[in-house]
C-alpha cells in the first residue's frame, strides 16, 4: 500500500466510555444530578403528610360548627317553649278572670230576686200567718223550693253568702246602716243583719248591710 493510500483513510473515532454508553441507551443525561428526582419525590411525600394531617383538623373544625348550631337550636326551642308555657298560663288566668267577672255580674242581678224570696218566706213564717203546726201553704212550699234551689246554683259556681251578726264590723265586707249603743256589747259588734252580704271566692260581691254597736 502506498503512502498516499495510508493518509487517504479515517482516523479510528474513540471509542465511548462505559459512562456514555449507558446514558446513551437509557435516554438520559449522566451528568444531571442524580438526587433531583429523590427531591421531587420527596416533596410529593411531604405533601401528602400535610394533607392527611389536615384532615382531622377539618372535620373537627365541622364538628364544632355542627355542635355550635345545635346549641343555638337547643336555646331557641328552650326559649319558645318558656314563651309558650308563659303565655298559656296568662291565658288560663285571663280565662278565670273573665269567667269569675261574668259570674259575679250575673250573680248580681240575680241577688234581689233571691232577698225577693227570703223576704216572701220571712213574711210566710210570720207569727200569726198561719196557725202554730198548721201545714204549710203550697204557694209558701213553692218558694221556698225556688229559693233553696238559687241558693244552690250560686253555691256550684264559689259564691256563698254571709250573715255577719256577732262578727266585729269589717269595713271590706259590711256596710254599717246605723250605729247605735247597745248595752253588754262592745263597740263595733254587729249586732243586727238588714241584709246578707255574699262573696265569691276571696271577692265580695255584695257587702252585708248591719247595725253596728256604738
Amino acid at each position: 500500500m502506498s503512502s498516499e493510500q495510508q493518509h487517504s483513510q479515517p482516523d479510528p473515532e474513540p471509542e465511548a466510555t462505559v459512562e456514555e454508553t449507558v446514558a446513551t441507551a437509557t435516554g438520559s443525561d449522566a451528568s444531571a444530578p442524580a438526587d433531583a428526582g429523590d427531591a421531587d419525590a420527596g416533596g410529593d411525600a411531604g405533601d401528602g403528610v400535610h394533607a392527611v394531617e389536615d384532615e382531622p383538623e377539618q372535620e373537627l373544625d365541622e364538628l364544632a360548627a355542627r355542635a355550635a348550631r345545635s346549641d343555638e337550636y337547643l336555646a331557641l326551642a328552650q326559649r319558645t317553649q318558656a314563651d309558650f308555657e308563659n303565655f298559656r298560663k296568662r291565658m288560663t288566668r285571663d280565662v278565670a278572670a273573665a269567667e269569675a267577672r261574668g259570674i259575679g255580674r250575673l250573680a248580681k242581678e240575680l241577688l234581689p230576686a233571691l232577698d225577693n224570696l227570703g223576704r216572701a218566706l220571712q213574711a210566710a213564717e210570720a207569727p200569726g200567718e198561719a196557725g202554730s203546726g198548721a201545714p204549710e201553704h203550697h204557694l209558701t212550699s213553692g218558694i221556698r223550693l225556688v229559693h233553696d234551689e238559687l241558693v244552690a246554683a250560686l253555691g256550684r259556681v264559689g259564691i256563698e253568702g254571709f250573715w255577719p251578726q256577732g262578727e266585729l264590723f269589717d269595713p271590706q265586707q259590711h256596710e254599717a246602716m246605723l250605729q247605735q249603743p247597745v248595752e253588754g256589747v262592745a263597740s263595733g259588734t254587729v249586732v243586727e243583719v238588714y241584709q246578707s252580704g255574699y262573696r265569691l271566692g276571696g271577692v265580695v260581691l255584695r257587702p252585708a248591710r248591719v247595725v253596728v254597736a256604738a
